[in-house]
Formats: structure tokens, C-alpha cells, sequence
């Protein structure tokens, strides 16, 4: 998907409220701060929203409703790359 002008971009931490999940919310808001992007980061606790979005491994990211990855959290220079990809 590629944003138009204006445009803003959802990303979804998925996770039931864990440390890592949390440490996912914390590292993708400060890589949404270093991109510039207009994004909002939202965070899906609800398990059967989780498994809806076909994820079976906490914590995952969700950009504009295709997931990115799952079982694992990056760095934030890992997630500036991943937002910057998805937003071109």
C-alpha cells in the first residue's frame, strides 16, 4: 500500500499486555518519532482480535492491516526501516 499526501498510517502492536509487547508499543512510537510519519500506533490486547489477524505469536506488528512480523521484537533502527518500506 502506498500513502498518498496526507495519508496516515495505522500500525497495530498486537500483545496481551506482556514486557515485550509493552517494549514493541514503547520502540515502534519512538521509530514512528525518528521516521516523521504521520501514524497512529494502536495496541490490540484482545486475544480473539489477535487470532482474527491470523497471529498465533505475541508480540506482532500490524501496518495498515498486513502484518509485518511476529514472535520477536526489533530494534528501533530495525522498525524506522520497516516503517519507512511500508510507507513508500
Amino acid at each position: 500500500m502506498t500513502l498518498k499526501f496526507g495519508d496516515k498510517m495505522k500500525i497495530e502492536v498486537l500483545g496481551t499486555g506482556c514486557a515485550k509487547c509493552l517494549d514493541l508499543e514503547r520502540k515502534t512510537k519512538e521509530a514512528v518519532a525518528k521516521t516523521g510519519v504521520k501514524a497512529t500506533v494502536e495496541h490490540v490486547y484482545d486475544v480473539e482480535k489477535i487470532i482474527a489477524m491470523n497471529v498465533f505469536s505475541t508480540p506482532a506488528l500490524v501496518i495498515d492491516g498486513k502484518v509485518v512480523f511476529s514472535g520477536r521484537i526489533p530494534g528501533v533502527d530495525e522498525l524506522v526501516k520497516i516503517i519507512e518500506k511500508r510507507r513508500k
